[in-house]
């Protein structure tokens, strides 16, 4: 029989070269535990992402608003060189009417718009003011360069400035833009009329202070 030792307790069999903290399990590390400094770093990390959002959609934002201004300048731009266009047509074709409508006037100063010419002449004259035709010239108005071309030229003792007395052919405009001037016989006041108006007018004043004169130093003296 074998005889054992007491005191001594036999331990497993460990392989050479290890030591006996090898041979013991090491413990799991907790789930979910993370290193720290990981969670400040990864909020950081989201932080820049947000800032490069913010900075991009910012970007697109002014994109689109300059697109928009654009395209608003573009649409007003076309709307107002369609708009110059269809003036342009309109004047160049009522320009080519008007020498038909000073017919059509001529002969309704002589009584000869009667019958179905009267009609038809009317019509014209309807359709050529719903376009925008807008005739103009009459006597006794001032002259004005701008408007007016003076073809006859006189002078009359009733006018105090340059004046329209005859009306030769009318002007006509649309909108502010005159197609042709009124052409008219224009007449200027008399040269020395003003001085001499302006002289009666001194003569009249000093009869005036001299009567009031005499009526405040109670008349003339009685002989």
């Amino acid at each position: 029989m074998t005889e054992e030792t007491p005191g001594f307790e036999e331990k497993p069999d460990v392989p050479s070269g290890a030591t006996s903290d090898d041979a013991e399990p090491k413990a799991a590390p907790e789930e979910g535990a993370a290193p720290a400094g990981d969670g400040t770093a990864e909020n950081a990390g989201l932080v820049a992402q947000l800032d490069q959002v913010r900075t991009a959609l910012g970007e697109r934002t002014a994109d689109l608003q300059r697109l928009q201004a654009e395209y608003q300048n573009y649409r007003r731009r076309v709307e107002r060189d369609r708009a110059a266009v269809k003036e342009i047509a309109v004047a160049n074709l009522l320009t080519e009417l008007l020498p038909v409508l000073d017919d059509i006037g001529r002969a309704r100063e002589h009584g000869e718009l009667v019958g179905g010419f009267k009609s038809v002449a009317e019509s014209l004259e309807t359709v050529a003011a719903k376009m925008g035709l807008q005739q103009f010239g009459k006597e006794g108005e001032p002259f004005d360069p701008t408007i007016h071309e003076a073809l006859m030229h006189s002078y009359a003792p009733d006018v105090t400035e340059t004046t329209c007395v005859a009306i030769l052919q009318p002007g006509y405009r649309i909108g502010e833009r005159t197609i042709r001037p009124a052409r008219v016989a224009v007449a200027e006041p008399q040269p020395g009329a003003q001085t001499v108006k302006g002289d009666q007018a001194e003569d009249a004043a000093e009869e005036n202070t001299a009567a009031d004169g005499d009526k405040e130093n109670g008349g003339p003296d009685e002989g």
